[in-house]
């Protein structure tokens, strides 16, 4: 079953903060081939835990989050991981 976008939302801030904005986009890929039912999701985090981290590093911070999740119940997970101006 997949989560929604709140159960994601809660869960990321309690590891970045409260800058994380999680949409489902799932509706956007029904029939997609290969997602079994799984979520669609974009996710975009603002977080001092990103500082001095690469892109590929600050992706794997939020993929560590939902690891047990994928790929069943979010089959893709499109992220925008930024630090503070």
């Amino acid at each position: 079953m997949k989560p929604s976008a709140e159960e994601l939302k809660l869960r990321f801030q309690a590891v970045f903060g409260q800058h994380v904005i999680v949409n489902d986009d799932s509706h956007l890929h029904v029939g997609h081939a290969g997602a079994g039912g799984g979520g669609h999701y974009s996710v975009e985090i603002i977080s001092e835990k990103f500082l001095g981290l690469r892109t590929l590093q600050r992706h794997r911070l939020v993929y560590d989050v939902v690891s047990e999740m994928m790929p069943h119940e979010i089959h893709a997970l499109s992220i925008n991981a930024k630090v503070p101006e």
